[in-house]
């Protein structure tokens, strides 16, 4: 079952020719997401070869243009290829307002309704749930409310021994129970669980963790994630600029993934200022080997883990 996260966007605020602005578009079960929509992202979706009429969510992290600059032109795509469900946007209450502005002052409309659910900047709240996936945001420290965002597949059930079963001639009317966990009882014998049933897969998790300072109250909230993406906006010669702006270096989020204990980190949102992000991997690796420096097209699938 997918879990990938395709890079639409690895650049920070100056758009370059080889990299734009955030965006992620994630696919988790064949339910689609996408993460931030800097300008240009519709057509970094189209290079990608995604379809993006499939996108039921939108996450925007924060109001920096570089990171929703290209929302209202996907919007208005989906309305000219005639998109009816409704399109469901997490983001920073002040984005209504933009978006209702935008569309009322150049009288279009669309032909979707927006279910929009506002974020809160200081508290992590669950914003999402169905029956594969969970979505939390993550409190991040920029110069304006910022969130990330965590996706967790939810717990599969436990996994039936054909052999075992059929040794014991248990009856499917007891399969869901045993999937469940829970011991059953045939002719009147308690019989465990584990004679039956082996350990499901993990759960998958990804987070997103868009414009931050430095922040270790995250850490709890991304512990043991499986794939983290962390902006590292510039190396360490760059501190007083990092601090001042209120990014991160390569420095930094190698040391957020090491007490996270994640098991993979990709950086980025790289400062126009570096045409060559090796020294970003060099950097971070000094203190988390399994680091990634991203590009535009990449995509990583996030793998089970027993």
């Amino acid at each position: 079952m997918k879990f990938k996260v395709h890079i639409l966007g690895s650049g920070s605020a100056l758009p370059t020719i080889s990299r734009n602005p955030t965006a992620h578009y994630v696919n988790i079960q064949e339910r689609h997401l996408l993460i931030d929509c800097g300008e240009g992202t519709q057509l970094q979706l189209r290079k990608s070869k995604l379809k993006f009429q499939k996108i039921d969510h939108i996450f925007i992290s924060h109001l920096h243009g570089d990171h929703y600059l290209g929302l209202i032109g996907l919007l208005s795509t989906f309305n000219l290829l005639g998109r009816k469900k409704t399109i469901n946007i997490y983001a920073p209450e002040k984005l209504k307002e933009l978006l209702d502005q935008h569309f009322k002052a150049s009288q279009s409309y669309l032909g979707y309704l927006i279910n929009f659910v506002a974020t809160a900047a200081k508290i992590s709240e669950k914003i999402f749930e169905d029956n594969v996936f969970t979505v939390h945001t993550i409190p991040l420290k920029h110069k304006i409310p910022c969130t990330g965002f965590i996706i967790k597949e939810k717990q599969k059930l436990r996994k039936l021994k054909p052999a075992a079963l059929k040794k014991h001639q248990i009856p499917i009317a007891l399969f869901h129970q045993l999937k469940m966990g829970e011991d059953i009882t045939l002719n009147n014998q308690r019989l465990s669980n584990d004679i039956f049933t082996l350990d499901p897969e993990k759960g998958r998790s990804y987070a997103f963790c868009s414009d931050t300072k430095y922040n270790q109250e995250m850490v709890p909230m991304i512990n043991n994630v499986d794939l983290l993406y962390h902006e590292a906006t510039f190396l360490e010669d760059k501190r007083d600029r990092a601090d001042k702006t209120f990014h991160s270096t390569a420095h930094d989020a190698a040391k957020i993934a090491k007490l996270c204990n994640a098991k993979k980190l990709i950086i980025g949102h790289f400062s126009a200022r570096y045409n060559d992000t090796s020294a970003f991997e060099k950097e971070a690796k000094l203190i988390f080997n399994n680091t990634v420096a991203i590009n535009d097209g990449d995509c990583y699938e996030i793998d089970f883990i027993k």
